[in-house]
């Protein structure tokens, strides 16, 4: 609906109340969730926050929301200026499509400057699910998520330095893993090359681990349909999907789930190459896999979804090809 919301307003009514309501809260019920609660600051009076949810007559949660085109980096200081001077102890900042909570883990009564727990309520993960359920009515602990959330909040902060050291390896990175193979000095041309080195190998340890899952997950599928189905005969199908394609969509796989989920890749494979799909859409190819011949292709799609083959001197290779695939999800988004 989103394009059909105006205002700010229109956004608590279609995005933010509803998600208050899945939380187990009456928001009809003034004395659970109160709008334009009073927050006031020093002598600066009148000052309100748009929702605090209450529990056993103390509020609990202060929510603040803007329209949903709003960048909400540029807002968390109200919500901070709001958390000081109420007793709740979480504070929520949305837009109604972005969510970040907020606690006072490094100074009490002083809200974080990062939140422990954020997330785009288009793309929910199982994992971020199980968090937000912790702030339902029937589950709300206060100790609990307190306890939770410095778990939440530096597992985030750690992953996000990762993911940014496996796209572009930071001189300390690279020093840590050169010293432990390398006896010779580190100078200025060895960091260069190693730089290069640390991200290959990185990322081919990422993508061996998720393909080792992958085809463990494959096993025990056929396993199950082994045990289920009851053969019969068939025609031979022409369509041979090859152990090389299969290593070469694993580690496209690998590739774009820093940007998507893996359920939503999907491959179809035909006489003439094999195809990486996103949600097994025709109309929505990410890229070709051309191993039918004496030499390998890779083929690429642009915006207007024109083709474009770049040869393979080895599966490997793939990686070097991670911008443009990225970017080719980045089209159908």
């Amino acid at each position: 609906m989103k394009n059909q919301i105006q205002t700010e307003e229109a956004t608590k009514t279609a995005f933010t109340l509803p998600f208050i309501n899945l939380l187990g809260y009456d928001i009809f019920n003034p004395m659970e969730v109160v709008p334009e609660f009073t927050a006031d600051i020093g002598l600066k009076k009148g000052e309100k926050v748009d929702y605090a949810i209450f529990q056993n007559g103390a509020p609990i949660l202060i929510i603040e929301c803007k329209h949903w085109q709003e960048d909400l980096n540029v807002h968390n200081s109200q919500l901070f200026r709001y958390f000081h001077v109420t007793k709740a102890r979480f504070a929520l900042l949305t837009n109604g499509i972005e969510y970040r909570f907020y606690t006072d883990l490094e100074e009490a009564n002083k809200m974080d400057e990062k939140p422990f727990l954020e997330f785009n309520i288009t793309q929910l993960k199982d994992s971020v699910v199980s968090e937000i359920v912790k702030f339902h009515k029937s589950n709300f602990d206060e100790e609990k998520i307190f306890s939770n959330a410095s778990s939440l909040k530096y597992t985030k902060e750690i992953r996000k330095v990762f993911n940014q050291e496996l796209a572009e390896p930071s001189d300390e990175f690279v020093r840590f893993f050169a010293s432990k193979v390398y006896n010779g000095r580190l100078t200025e041309k060895v960091m260069v090359q190693f730089k290069e080195l640390v991200q290959k190998a990185t990322n081919q340890q990422i993508s061996e681990r998720v393909n080792d899952r992958l085809q463990s997950a494959l096993n025990k599928e056929e396993e199950k349909q082994s045990e289920q189905v009851v053969p019969v005969e068939e025609e031979e199908s022409k369509v041979i999907t090859t152990e090389e394609e299969m290593e070469a969509f694993r580690i496209v796989v690998a590739i774009l789930r820093r940007k998507i989920g893996k359920e939503r890749i999907s491959a179809r494979d035909t006489q003439s190459y094999f195809g990486v799909l996103l949600d097994d859409n025709n109309r929505k190819p990410i890229c070709r896999l051309h191993f039918n011949s004496s030499n390998n292709y890779i083929g690429l799609f642009d915006a207007n979804k024109k083709e474009t083959r770049h040869p393979l001197g080895s599966l490997d290779d793939i990686y070097d090809f991670e911008k443009q695939l990225l970017e080719t999800v980045g089209y159908y988004e």
